[in-house]
């Protein structure tokens, strides 16, 4: 329920809509957000991917998942967002989609940048896809569900191997 009423929340966040005078009705309780979140400001193919990724928010992680119906990895997230939003077939793993991309300095990320990490020893061991405003989208480890975690996270910060693109317009 949390997840739709978000999306939608956010749908008309990015897509500045304008309402007409609301009706009188009882007080309710405000919608929780991440005020972080409702700061994102995308368009183009980047706004493409962040809406494919926000709509997997809450899915299950499988290692080696490719679809939202049986759980996703994080590179299967990346690869299923890219596919499904501007129909860019990426490399399986996180370290092949990351020799696949352009380098970005981090100071230049923009939503829907990839964002790497060494979680597992190993350079870009893990990926997420950058929502702005110091966040990501990722698919965590097993017993995980797909969400948006802070690059400063004290995890996640440390960790962080670079950012690279695929978006043209930079």
């Amino acid at each position: 329920m949390f997840k739709r009423i978000f999306l939608l929340l956010l749908f008309f966040i990015l897509a500045g809509c304008i309402s007409t005078q609301p009706k009188p009705s009882k007080p309710s309780k405000p919608i929780p957000t991440k005020p972080s979140i409702s700061k994102i400001q995308v368009d183009g193919d980047a706004r493409e991917v962040i809406m494919v990724a926000l709509g997997l928010l809450d899915t299950g992680y499988q290692f080696g998942g490719s679809n939202p119906e049986a759980g996703l990895d994080c590179s299967g997230l990346v690869q299923y967002v890219y596919k499904n939003a501007l129909q860019v077939d990426l490399p399986r793993s996180a370290a092949e989609m990351a020799n696949a991309t352009r380098h970005v300095d981090k100071s230049d990320l923009r939503p829907g940048d990839l964002v790497f990490f060494n979680t597992l020893g190993r350079p870009f061991s893990h990926v997420g896809i950058y929502m702005g405003d110091g966040n990501f989208i990722h698919a965590p480890s097993s017993k995980g569900r797909v969400r948006i975690e802070s690059m400063n996270n004290s995890y996640f910060a440390p960790r962080f191997e670079g950012a690279r693109t695929l978006l043209v317009s930079r």
